[in-house]
């Protein structure tokens, strides 16, 4: 990509950090271990020599772009353009050489306008903006053929471009926040992109009023979370959802459960329940959260992915991801108020 980034500083690092948030030295061990999985060619794998997807792919390029990482943000949007297919998608997993699962995923390749938003509220460099526009532009006008009559979106697309025959809730829910970031990017820039914010609203409805659309996936936090988080229920309806079962998937000290019916607690989960509950107005609980998330970290600043209880062992085998590292900086990031950023996933 021929754009510059910007290398404003980002704002507030060096303050004192609020309850439950990381210290300034700890971000950047954190990030610092994040940048050193990125391969040359701009990849973020979910681990060291393993395989990526664009949606945790964009969430680690958060995590660098809060931590101030501009060259490595740059090559990580560089990978996305080398891997833009010509229809505006991506693949669903890659490895550096090549393609791994060809199906592609909706929410996966929506994520990028989260996360050129998000970018674009640290930066303010209407460079990086204009170079990644044509990302944008065209990851969110593939998706939008495959919105269904509900308002929903398909779970996935085939190579062959055939839709699956169901939706995801935690998937749409990711994407109507998308939608509505790619709006606001589009709006900043001065193009006209009014369809994505009633796209936005109609997938926000489907999330809301119409349950039965999705497939149930009731056993995973994130289909009971996520809606939240990504302000697809706020105020009093948001509190309600999450305290209707915290105790199923809260485990007290120790963070989120994956699912309900294991005693697998991880990182990522715990990182965006913290943000969840925050959003909905639950300060104490999601500072708590993220706080716990600290039996989690390795010494170097990574993150276990997870750890199965009683005995907490890591899984999987051992694995420390960058998606996971990601959350926590991000919900660091959220809860600490650090920048405009943060109101991705804040209320209003």
């Amino acid at each position: 990509m021929s754009a510059e980034l910007g290398a404003l500083p980002v704002a507030s690092l060096a303050s004192v950090p609020r309850e439950g948030c990381l210290a300034p030295a700890e971000i950047d061990s954190t990030v610092e271990w994040i940048a050193s999985c990125q391969l040359s060619n701009g990849m973020l794998p979910w681990y060291h020599g393993g395989h990526a997807d664009p949606w945790n792919h964009m969430e680690a390029t958060m995590a660098l772009a809060a931590g101030g990482r501009w060259a490595e943000v740059e090559r990580s949007f560089a990978w996305l353009a080398a891997n833009q297919l010509a229809d505006g998608s991506w693949c669903t997993f890659y490895l550096r050489d090549g393609v791994v699962e060809p199906r592609r995923d909706p929410n996966v390749c929506g994520y990028v306008a989260s996360g050129a938003w998000w970018c674009w509220q640290l930066n303010r460099d209407r460079g990086f903006l204009a170079a990644v526009w044509p990302l944008v532009d065209r990851a969110l006008a593939w998706c939008l053929r495959h919105q269904r009559p509900g308002g929903e979106m398909a779970w996935s697309v085939g190579p062959d471009g055939v839709p699956g025959d169901f939706a995801l809730l935690a998937a749409n829910s990711s994407l109507q926040q998308s939608l509505r970031s790619g709006f606001r990017v589009a709006e900043a820039l001065g193009h006209d992109r009014r369809r994505w914010r009633e796209a936005s609203g109609e997938v926000a409805r489907a999330v809301a009023l119409r349950p039965g659309s999705f497939a149930p996936k009731g056993r995973w936090a994130m289909d009971w979370y996520y809606p939240v988080l990504t302000g697809a229920l706020t105020g009093a309806e948001a509190r309600r959802r999450l305290s209707a079962r915290w105790r199923e998937f809260v485990e007290q000290g120790l963070g989120t459960r994956c699912v309900a019916d294991r005693f697998w607690v991880t990182t990522a989960e715990t990182a965006e329940c913290a943000m969840a509950a925050a959003r909905a107005g639950m300060a104490a609980d999601g500072a708590e959260l993220l706080a716990w998330t600290g039996h989690l970290r390795a010494g170097d600043g990574s993150y276990w992915t997870g750890c199965a209880h009683p005995e907490c062992v890591h899984f999987p085998g051992g694995q420390r991801s960058t998606y996971s590292a990601a959350a926590v900086v991000i919900a660091d990031h959220v809860l600490g108020r650090r920048s405009p950023a943060a109101a991705l996933f804040s209320p209003g």
